[in-house]
């Protein structure tokens, strides 16, 4: 449905307008974008006053004119068509920048050594997010294994594609394995499925996952499109007829902002039962709540800030950037290539070294630091419960010093 919350006019932020139900209809009336939603809600959009990158259609009945069509396009939004198995059905991008020269430059690249130099640098940007988020985990559930050196190392010993992506499955198989042991035994997570099989998952874990992938992907291929490049001729993931290849390349350094968003869902308690629902062929899929439940945290997530070239640049937008330097060094303006640059900075407050000094500290010593006993009182409970908390900042320094000083 759509929600109004979501409109927010921050520069290079992504923003999404998710519509789902019977009877969705965009048409332009007298200039203007008119939005009838499946839940009976109209909304009006006026020219060069629309504040959404992603127009979501989750629904299975509907109309859209060509003149809305080419109204979206006209304020350089695209439309993303998401299957109940959370595959990405299809998309309508902003028009294409016109780049023959880039093409052929691509095509080339495909041919000689450049095409090995790719795949190696959009590896090693993945094997990072794997290290970040792994040890982003670390600090909240010890069990947590972050030791994938093994396996990266071989990365530097091949240049033949074939033997990289057997790197990346041993190394995605040990990650995934990891993601196992911190999910809550009740959503029956035993394995990551792919979408590339014929039906679509069957617990709640995949069913997020696949949706966040299908978003992330309809990213990609819009900044794809925005420079100019072929979605059909990729480097690491091989060229087949009827898939985009570029895109899942691409996909590769990012896939960990909806690693990320997931698990941050369920640390909170985001998503309720009744959010899911068993299809005929016992298949999972997402109901309009909790579709619409995570593509809020999906747009949190890719609009968090990171430095990069001396400015806070949103995630989004980052791989847009990264899109645009790809480009440049296919074409020869640059020497070199890095997608693990920005770094990623995964930080928690409710680590478990901080979650073992607010079970130790008793009301009496929280009252001499200045701790409200309704402050810890609530810490304490959330610790218990093994859930996942935020602290104020003035509250988070003096526990930070508190840990610092119990360890020495």
């Amino acid at each position: 449905m759509v929600d109004l919350d979501l409109i927010n006019n921050t520069k290079n932020s992504d923003k999404f307008l998710f519509l789902d139900g019977y009877g969705v209809d965009l048409r332009v009336n007298d200039g203007k974008l008119v939005i009838k939603n499946g839940d009976g809600s109209k909304h009006t959009f006026f020219p060069k006053r629309f504040p959404f990158d992603n127009i979501i259609i989750y629904g299975t009945r509907g109309s859209i004119s060509f003149e809305a069509v080419r109204w979206i396009t006209k304020h350089n939004a695209q439309i993303s068509f998401i299957n109940w198995d959370g595959q990405l059905l299809t998309g309508v991008l902003p028009p294409e920048a016109r780049q023959t020269k880039l093409k052929f430059a691509q095509y080339r690249a495909y041919e000689d050594s450049k095409k090995r130099a790719i795949a190696k640098k959009l590896l090693e940007a993945k094997f990072q997010r794997t290290k970040d988020v792994l040890g982003w985990l670390k600090e909240r559930y010890p069990k947590v294994d972050i030791d994938i050196d093994r396996e990266v190392s071989k990365l530097g010993t091949t240049d033949n594609i074939k033997d990289m992506l057997a790197i990346e499955g041993r190394v995605a198989h040990i990650y995934w394995q990891q993601i196992i042991k911190i999910i809550p035994k009740k959503f029956k997570f035993e394995s990551r499925q792919y979408t590339n099989r014929p039906f679509g998952s069957v617990d709640p874990i995949n069913t997020l996952l696949n949706y966040g992938y299908a978003l992330l992907e309809a990213g990609c291929r819009k900044a794809i499109n925005s420079v100019g490049l072929d979605t059909h001729v990729g480097f690491l993931h091989e060229v087949t007829v009827g898939k985009e290849p570029l895109v899942y390349d691409l996909q590769e350094p990012f896939r960990w902002i909806v690693d990320v968003a997931v698990i941050k869902a369920l640390e909170n308690n985001v998503f309720e039962k009744n959010d899911f629902i068993r299809t005929g062929n016992y298949n999972l899929k997402l109901r309009t709540s909790g579709a619409k439940k995570l593509t809020k945290e999906l747009e949190n997530q890719f609009n968090e800030f990171v430095s990069y070239r001396g400015k806070n640049r949103r995630w989004s937008y980052v791989i847009l950037l990264k899109t645009r330097e790809l480009a440049k060094y296919i074409a020869g303006e640059n020497k070199g290539l890095d997608f693990v640059r920005p770094n990623v900075e995964l930080e928690r407050v409710d680590n478990n070294k901080i979650r073992e000094k607010i079970l130790s500290m008793s009301y009496a010593e929280a009252g001499r630091l200045g701790i409200g006993k309704s402050t810890l009182w609530y810490l304490k409970r959330n610790v218990k419960a093994d859930k996942s908390f935020k602290i104020y900042k003035k509250i988070k320094n003096i526990i930070d010093i508190e840990v610092h000083e119990t360890e020495n």
